[in-house]
C-alpha cells in the first residue's frame, strides 16, 4: 500500500497508524484496507478544526491583523490540512 507518490510527511502519517491499527508496515497492508488513507485524513482534519476553526482561519485571512502565534498556527492548520488533501488524493 506505500504510496511512492506521498510526500514524508503524510508517509509518516500512513506509516504511524497502519503501524498502530494492524502492527504492519504500509507496503504490508492490502489494498483493500486503502481506506485507512481517508481515516488519518479525516482525524487530521477534526483535530485542525479543534486548533483552529475554518471560519476563525477565514476571518484571520480577510479581516485580522497579522499576529506573529495566531499566523504561525494557521500556517502549521494549513500544512497539516495539505497533508490530509494529499492522502485523500487531492493534492
Amino acid at each position: 500500500m506505500t504510496d511512492k507518490q506521498l510526500s514524508s510527511a503524510a508517509q509518516a502519517v500512513l506509516t504511524a497508524v497502519t503501524q498502530r491499527q494492524y502492527c504492519l508496515d504500509p507496503c504490508d497492508v492490502p489494498e483493500a484496507t486503502g481506506r485507512i488513507k481517508y481515516e488519518a485524513a479525516a482525524a487530521l482534519r477534526a483535530a485542525m478544526n479543534q486548533v483552529v476553526p475554518p471560519e476563525e482561519e477565514r476571518l484571520f485571512n480577510e479581516e485580522r491583523p497579522w499576529d506573529g502565534e495566531l499566523c504561525a498556527v494557521v500556517e502549521i492548520r494549513q500544512q497539516l490540512l495539505a497533508i490530509a488533501a494529499e492522502l485523500e488524493g487531492h493534492a
